[in-house]
C-alpha cells in the first residue's frame, strides 16, 4: 500500500459540475476532474442540489449541505471514490422520495 505525502495542503478555489463530471480548481493553479459516478449522491442529485456547494475552511474540502456530502481535496487527489455502502445510498434515496 502506498501513502500519499503532500508538501502542502491542497486547497480548492472553485468547483464546476456537469451531469457527468466534477472539476475542481486548486489554489496552485491545477484542475482535477473526476466522474460523478465516483460519488453516487452527487450523481443522483438534482442540478440545483449539485450547485449548492461551499468550500470548508480555506478550501480543504467541499460540502453539499442538501446532500449531506463532504469530499476532501486530499481524497480527490488520492483518487478516493465514495466509500458509502449500497445500503446507505438506498436508504438516503428512499428518504429523498418521502
Amino acid at each position: 500500500m502506498t501513502t500519499l505525502v503532500l508538501g502542502t495542503e491542497p486547497l480548492a478555489t472553485d468547483v464546476a459540475l456537469t451531469d457527468e463530471e466534477m472539476t475542481v480548481g486548486l489554489a496552485d493553479g491545477r484542475r482535477i476532474m473526476v466522474p460523478l459516478a465516483w460519488y453516487p449522491r452527487l450523481l443522483s442529485a438534482s442540478p440545483p442540489q449539485r450547485q449548492n456547494w461551499r468550500l470548508l475552511g480555506e478550501g480543504y474540502a467541499i460540502e453539499w449541505p442538501d446532500l449531506d456530502k463532504h469530499i476532501s481535496i486530499e481524497g480527490l487527489l488520492a483518487g478516493r471514490m465514495s466509500g458509502e455502502s449500497r445500503q446507505s445510498l438506498e436508504r438516503w434515496l428512499e428518504r429523498r422520495k418521502g
